[in-house]
């Protein structure tokens, strides 16, 4: 039959089968070859040695068209979603496997029991991806913004007490200023600020996290709620004397 000599192929074993080709025609070299397929030495003799004896055949998988060892009988997957019509609707997968194994003595994981309740159309999978976090660019220019925050850690190893080390950069250069203090709190935020201040000159913004240092935590005053303002620690009321401009870190 025709059928037979048609070769179902994914996208990755086609892009084998080229770059196999390129190197038996002599155009790529076979180091470059296990390079672009991100394959050893040895896989990619391997795929050039099928190619040469199979021809295309030879870079599809040898387990495509077989049914899978670990594959359920459809009798049972009939089965397995008929009970859970009668019995469990509304339960959640895990739940719903939990008592399949409890009650009807039938044990599948909970993720084949998904799969199956999602072809039926009894259950829809909730869970939502991640958010793709998106980089920001760095700034264009010096001073524009400027990173800090204070590091607590064991710095000097055992042989003195712990410590926190305040740090600024610069997000358009990456020049850094730093020093070390007991705690982090107001006084030594203004202390390493000033000193920033005195080396760099006053940037335009200031990029922290939410310590209560930085950021306030307290109900807005009666004068907040009449300007319409929020509460402000003491060092963001520094800044805003000094025109800097405080972010605060998500």
């Amino acid at each position: 039959m025709a059928g037979k000599d048609i070769i179902m192929a994914s996208q990755r074993e086609l892009k084998r089968l080229h770059v196999a080709q390129k190197v038996i025609e002599g155009s790529v070299r076979q180091a470059e070859a296990a390079w672009l397929l991100v394959l050893s030495d040895r896989q990619m003799r391997r795929v050039i040695g099928r190619v040469r004896e199979e021809g295309a055949q030879g870079v599809v998988h040898r387990s495509r068209g077989r049914q899978s060892n670990r594959k359920y009988p459809e009798e049972l997957k009939e089965r397995v979603v008929e009970l859970y019509r009668q019995n469990y609707e509304g339960f959640g997968p895990t739940l719903a496997q939990e008592k399949l194994l409890e009650r009807d003595s039938i044990s599948i994981s909970d993720e084949t029991l998904r799969l199956w309740l999602i072809e039926a159309g009894l259950w829809k999978n909730k869970r939502k991806g991640r958010q793709h976090r998106q980089w920001r660019p760095r700034k264009d220019r010096y001073g524009e913004m400027i990173q800090a925050d204070g590091s607590h850690h064991d710095w000097f190893e055992g042989s003195g007490p712990a410590c926190v080390f305040m740090g600024y950069i610069d997000d358009a250069t990456g020049k850094v200023l730093g020093r070390l203090y007991a705690y982090e709190g107001t006084l030594p935020a203004m202390d390493s600020f000033r000193r920033y201040i005195r080396k760099h000159g006053i940037p335009m913004s200031l990029y922290m996290d939410n310590h209560t240092t930085y950021k306030a935590t307290g109900k807005p005053t009666v004068e907040d709620e009449l300007n319409g303002t929020e509460p402000m620690s003491e060092f963001g009321r520094a800044l805003k004397e000094l025109g800097v401009q405080l972010i605060h870190a998500h």
